[in-house]
């Protein structure tokens, strides 16, 4: 234990000098600024050549617009703060920083003109800069997409000093480590009482008391406070003062670890920053908002897909005896039962078999690998997500959502306790969390813990967000079977 005792003979007035933001995120940054004044350039062009199509006396101005259009573009997003170095990779508030400027430049330039009386081609700035704004948060999304890809094989991360007691520092662990998109990777953890071993692999570096140092001897340029008696107000306050001279960030995660931020707000009362917890909304007009925009959806993607569901039917159809949809009786909102449609994908016998393959099942949940009940073109559709696409009935009929909790089975309801029982407070959906998460490699507690976090925070934004991450899931079929 070499580095312990190297961290507990060190100054506790250790002070080192302020260290510039790792190389990484400056590269980031400057890749999201040539991204930004690229979409800004491109857009005032694109605006010019639609509106006027040649280059005119009359024009000239609107080609200086153009012009300046980047450098305007550009200061406008820093000065709304889009290139913080927390923004980056994580969460929708780059992403709804940059649609502020959009908006705000936009509105500021119509007023301008009415107030001057100027007379400004409407044309040209209904296309730059919304066109510059839409440009650029694609952009964005592609330099997040690299950057996780980036995280996925271990680099540009963040180093972390977790402190806490053990229990809540190993889940930390094990949830940075499964979600690395995050960015953290803790090098180092402080605990009470016990300054030794580690903690999932990760080195104890010192009490609670010791973080600060343990910072300096673990290279972090972060740490993650997580919920102890030890740390209350006055511990935290001097470890934030601390922290300021290494210009360390401090997070602090709170017991209601599975609480997002939409529902949390700081409300000041007497001198003490108060943490406001919102109730979920699980009814009322955002859910009757949500039922409409489900089954328009699923109308619209029925309509879309009809020649490819007409096709499939055929497959189906040819490749061995049985029916084409596949009936099951599930749980729906409320505990009720229906009716779910899949494309068959198992041979006629595959519920007979299933007794003398139960064994293999994961806890509450049945799913095994290389199923010999699967056809071969079953096992293709299922990698796919494609024998799902049924379901679009149960999401019109009103018995399913397009995204939502797993839809169980009656079996499985049995055997839920109080607080699984919670996944049955919304309607089941085609896709969720779950799905863009791992699927089917999910183990059964990992399955439970992300569908009530969507229950416990549920909103239309995070509903699309899961959506667009669900094409990515089912085009790599990683974790189906």
């Amino acid at each position: 234990m070499r580095d312990v005792n190297v961290v507990r003979t060190m100054p506790r007035t250790v002070s080192p000098t302020r260290p510039r933001a790792p190389g990484w995120v400056r590269r980031h940054q400057a890749r999201a600024v040539a991204a930004d004044t690229g979409s800004a350039s491109l857009a005032g062009a694109l605006a010019l050549f639609v509106r006027f199509g040649e280059v005119t006396p009359y024009v000239t101005p609107y080609v200086v617009v153009s012009a300046l259009l980047p450098v305007a573009w550009i200061c406008a997003i820093a000065l709304n703060r889009a290139y913080e170095p927390r923004l980056l990779g994580l969460g929708a508030e780059e992403f709804q920083r940059v649609f502020q400027c959009g908006f705000t430049l936009t509105a500021a330039l119509v007023i301008g003109a009415y107030v001057t009386k100027t007379d400004v081609a409407r044309g040209y700035v209904v296309l730059a800069l919304p066109l510059t704004t839409a440009l650029t948060i694609l952009g964005r999304y592609g330099l997040r997409r690299s950057l996780h890809r980036r995280r996925a094989r271990g680099s540009c991360m963040r180093r972390v000093v977790a402190a806490g007691h053990r229990a809540a520092v190993a889940e930390l662990v094990r949830r940075f480590r499964r979600e690395r998109y995050h960015g953290m990777e803790v090098v180092g953890v402080c605990v009470p009482y016990d300054g030794m071993g580690d903690v999932e692999g990760v080195p104890v570096l010192g009490g609670l008391s010791d973080v600060p140092i343990a910072v300096v001897q673990a290279a972090a340029d972060t740490v993650a406070v997580l919920a102890c008696p030890e740390m209350d107000g006055t511990a935290l306050r001097r470890l934030a003062w601390r922290l300021e001279k290494t210009r360390t960030d401090l997070v602090v995660a709170p017991a209601l670890m599975e609480v997002a931020g939409p529902r949390i707000t700081i409300r000041p009362a007497a001198g003490l920053p108060l943490l406001h917890v919102d109730h979920p909304e699980i009814a009322g007009l955002r859910q009757l908002l949500k039922n409409l925009f489900d089954r328009v959806g699923a109308a619209l993607l029925l309509l879309v897909l009809l020649p490819l569901l007409a096709v499939l039917v055929v497959a189906v159809r040819a490749s061995g005896p049985g029916p084409v949809f596949f009936r099951q009786r599930r749980v729906g909102r409320g505990g009720a039962e229906f009716t779910i449609y899949k494309f068959r994908t198992m041979r006629v016998d595959a519920e007979r078999r299933k007794i003398d393959l139960t064994g293999d099942g994961q806890g509450v949940l049945f799913k095994i690998r290389n199923d010999p009940r699967v056809t071969p073109l079953g096992a293709r559709l299922r990698r796919h997500s494609l024998d799902e696409l049924p379901q679009l009935i149960n999401v019109l009929l009103g018995h399913m959502s397009l995204v939502g909790p797993r839809p169980p089975l009656p079996e499985e309801v049995v055997r839920y306790g109080d607080d699984v029982r919670r996944r049955l407070l919304v309607r089941p959906g085609m896709t969720g969390l779950w799905q863009v998460s791992g699927r089917s490699d999910l183990s059964w507690e990992e399955s439970v813990r992300l569908d009530l976090r969507y229950v416990e925070n549920w909103s239309l934004t995070l509903d699309l967000q899961i959506l667009w991450k669900t094409w990515s899931a089912v085009a790599r079929g990683a974790g189906a079977y």
